[in-house]
């Protein structure tokens, strides 16, 4: 921790504490198919954690598009309000707020889009809207992030000094704006490929589970069960390829989180009829001369090859470790004997059933 105490946290919304992108990933897409157009994911990354209205001008400007941006956003919003509330918190995100929440420290919620679009995805979240101390979007301030001045505004209605607040961001554009607010910030990157551009943020993490409180002042957590950490269960389809696992998706959209980062544990079904106890390792590299998810698998009873290249569903329940994503990024992301000891003791708690 640098600089002063932290008293108060500030998050962003849209990649840092909802998955909206997964639920809505495919929107623009069918949107742009009516005008013969393809999304390219290169211009979308770079418009990630903009306002509406300044995307809305790139998206009818960058593809050609023979409508105006009010009218791009007219028909494009519609879409996107019945996705949102299908959106889940991304791992480790409702154990942080309940946590800050239990404590006392007071938490605000600081997102790029406008207000109404804010309520829609909070609404649709059990408890959040009682949790947070202050709510804001971009058209409650002067200007939206890279600006400070949402972070700003948030740590006025908190009623604490900006340089006590840590801002907690997925996007550069957070933290860029963060750091403009003289404030700490921790990045969680929701694209793994650009982690290395988030130097500027004070701490960076690929999880929420991986966040330690203790490192800012704050209460540590006290909810880990035998050397792993229960968590809200990630589930997810894939087969068994040679001691690896690859995801059956539909049309390309990953169940698995891009912050999902680190050794769980937990519960394999084959067929409805067969279950077995798993571990996996799942981190993000380069292979093959591209950037992407790994994930190793070690069945815990049973023989792998019985299902091999079957399709089967995955239940994560359990938190082992996350990467020290300072040293070698193979140094310690293979599955390790330890790990297999503390997944296989786990399993048999009820804390860790599904």
């Amino acid at each position: 921790m640098n600089g002063n105490r932290i008293s108060a946290v500030i998050f962003d919304l849209d990649g840092t504490l909802l998955n909206t992108e997964q639920v809505t990933k495919d929107l623009l897409k069918e949107f742009l198919a009516r005008y013969g157009k393809v999304v390219d994911m290169e211009k979308e990354n770079k418009r990630m954690g903009m306002v509406h209205h300044e995307s809305a001008i790139a998206v009818v400007k960058d593809y050609d598009l023979p409508i105006t941006p009010q009218q791009y956003t007219q028909n494009i919003m519609p879409m996107y309000h019945e996705k949102w509330p299908q959106a889940k918190p991304l791992p480790g995100v409702n154990r942080l707020i309940k946590h800050l929440h239990k404590h006392g420290v007071p938490f605000a919620l600081a997102s790029n889009s406008i207000r109404k679009n804010v309520e829609v995805k909070v609404s649709s979240q059990k408890g959040w809207k009682e949790y947070f101390s202050v709510i804001l979007g971009s058209d409650q301030v002067k200007s939206g992030k890279p600006s400070p001045d949402l972070f700003l505004e948030a740590a006025n209605k908190m009623g604490v000094d900006a340089s006590c607040c840590l801002v907690i961001e997925d996007s550069l554009v957070g933290v860029k704006a963060g750091k403009a607010a003289k404030m700490q910030v921790v990045a969680v990157p929701s694209i793994q490929d650009e982690s290395d551009q988030y130097s500027i943020a004070d701490h960076i993490i690929h999880s929420f589970l991986n966040f330690q409180p203790e490192l800012w002042a704050l209460p540590p957590f006290d909810d880990w069960v035998m050397n792993a950490l229960p968590i809200e269960p990630i589930c997810f389809k894939a087969s068994n390829k040679n001691g690896f696992l690859q995801e059956l998706s539909v049309n390309g959209a990953s169940d698995l989180p891009n912050q999902a980062w680190g050794v769980y544990f937990g519960w394999v079904e084959v067929d409805s009829q067969q279950r077995l106890k798993i571990i996996v390792s799942i981190k993000w590299d380069y292979t093959s001369g591209s950037f992407g998810k790994t994930i190793e698998a070690c069945f815990m009873n049973g023989s792998k090859e019985q299902i091999y290249d079957e399709p089967m569903k995955v239940t994560l329940v359990g938190f082992i470790r996350g990467f020290d994503t300072k040293k070698n990024p193979s140094s310690d992301t293979h599955i390790l004997d330890q790990d297999k000891s503390i997944a296989e003791a786990c399993l048999n708690l009820a804390e860790y059933h599904y």
